[in-house]
C-alpha cells in the first residue's frame, strides 16, 4: 500500500488536532522510510520481478528489520517514546503517533502477497490484494479520500489539499500501471524522495490552511 496509508494520517489528525500532519505523514510511512535506506545500504533486500503480483513488481523477500510484525511493534514503541521525548505532549498524543506507525503493517497485510514476516524472516503473511489491482486501488482511494473528507468537511480552504490528494492517487495509479523501477536501488530512492516531498507539501498546506 502507498497513498492509502495517508488516510490514517487524516483520521489521526481529526482525532488529535495537536499532532502536525507532517509528523503523521512520516509516522504512517515510517516502516518504508526506514526500508528505503536499509535497501540502499544492503541491509534489506528486494528484487524487481515483473508479474510477481498484478500491480506491484517488487519481490520483497528480505525485510525483517522494518516489516516483520515484531519489528513494526518495536518501531511503533520507538516512535511513541521519541515523540513524547521531543514534544511535551500527553501520552495519548504520543500513543496515536505510535499507532499510526503500526497501522502501516496492518494495511500492508491486506495488499502484500505473503512476504510480511511475523518475526525475523519467517512465518510470512499477506492477503495479496495487489493481485486484484482494481480492488487494491479502490481501497487506497477509499482510505485516502474517506479520511480526508472526515478531516476537511468542516474546514475552509480545502481545495488545495483535495487537489494534492488527487495528485497522490494519480501517482499511485502510475505505480500500479506504469513501468517497473529500473533497479532495487532506484525503487528505494524514489520511495524515500516521495515520502519526503509528501511530508513537505502537507506541512505547507496545513500552514496555509491556518486562519
Amino acid at each position: 500500500m502507498f497513498v492509502g496509508h495517508y488516510g490514517i494520517s487524516f483520521a489521526a489528525k481529526k482525532d488529535e488536532p495537536a499532532i502536525p500532519l507532517w509528523v503523521l505523514f512520516i509516522a504512517v510511512q515510517l516502516l518504508d522510510v526506514l526500508w528505503a535506506p536499509f535497501v540502499l545500504l544492503g541491509i534489506e533486500k528486494v528484487r524487481i520481478v515483473p508479474g510477481i503480483t498484478a500491480s506491484n513488481p517488487l519481490d520483497l523477500y528480505y525485510m525483517p528489520y522494518t516489516h516483520s510484525l515484531l519489528a513494526a511493534i518495536a518501531w511503533s514503541l520507538v516512535a511513541f517514546l521519541v515523540y513524547r521525548a521531543v514534544r511535551p505532549v500527553p501520552s495519548r498524543a504520543a500513543a496515536i503517533v505510535g499507532l499510526a506507525v503500526f497501522s502501516h503493517w496492518v494495511l500492508d497485510f491486506l495488499v502484500h502477497r505473503p512476504d510480511l514476516p511475523l518475526y525475523d524472516n519467517t512465518a510470512k503473511v499477506g492477503l495479496g490484494l495487489w493481485n486484484l489491482p482494481a480492488v487494491a486501488l479502490g481501497l487506497e482511494a477509499l482510505l485516502l479520500f474517506g479520511a480526508m473528507w472526515l478531516y476537511l468537511r468542516h474546514r475552509a480552504r480545502r481545495t488545495a489539499m483535495l487537489v494534492f490528494g488527487v495528485v497522490m492517487l494519480a501517482i499511485q495509479a502510475y505505480v500500479f500501471f506504469g513501468p517497473p523501477p529500473t533497479s532495487d536501488k532506484a525503487a528505494a530512492a524514489t520511495a524515500l524522495i516521495a515520502y519526503a516531498v509528501f511530508a513537505v507539501v502537507i506541512r505547507a498546506l496545513e500552514r496555509r490552511a491556518v486562519p
